[in-house]
């Protein structure tokens, strides 16, 4: 079980395109040098219609940036293009705030499902998404930089029921 966010002043926002470094230096600490994406990868993101970026914050005035999670909804369909949590702020419940955010936004913007792609050696991340209620949909041999597998996972966005992830 994860430890509770230990600071009651922790937030979700809202950015774009000019939090571009900040996501990058995020993106960074959290990726190996062949997965991480650079400031111009996140700016020409943030300008595509349907792409949003929420990034928890937290401290005294919630400046702190400790995550973020980049995604598309097109239609009935929203797909996670990338998640990362700062590693000081691992193990916190952080991903999950960022996801159950995330899926509240691309519902309420009257998406239906959401996609995303995950390591199928990433078993932290397949335990958060196993608890927010994704399952295994499809396989992408060969998918990452390094050769590895990804799962496909999906679930549902029935709004009454975005939950899980503590």
């Amino acid at each position: 079980m994860m430890a509770p966010l230990p600071d009651d002043h922790d937030a979700v926002i809202a950015v774009g395109p000019g939090h571009a470094a900040v996501l990058a230096a995020l993106h960074e600490a959290a990726f190996p040098l062949e997965e991480q994406w650079d400031e111009a990868s996140f700016a020409v993101q943030l300008q595509q219609l349907g792409t949003v970026a929420l990034m928890a914050v937290r401290g005294e005035q919630a400046t702190d940036p400790a995550g973020f999670v980049l995604f598309r909804t097109i239609f009935e369909d929203c797909e996670i293009l990338t998640l990362a949590v700062a590693p000081y702020c691992r193990r916190q419940g952080m991903g999950g705030l960022l996801m159950r955010a995330a899926m509240k936004h691309a519902a309420d913007q009257g998406a239906e499902h959401m996609l995303l792609e995950v390591e199928t050696t990433n078993l932290p991340a397949r335990t958060l998404y196993d608890r927010l209620g994704f399952s295994a949909i499809g396989l992408r041999r060969q998918y990452y930089h390094g050769g590895g597998d990804a799962l496909v996972l999906s679930r549902s966005l029935d709004g009454a029921k975005i939950t899980g992830g503590e």
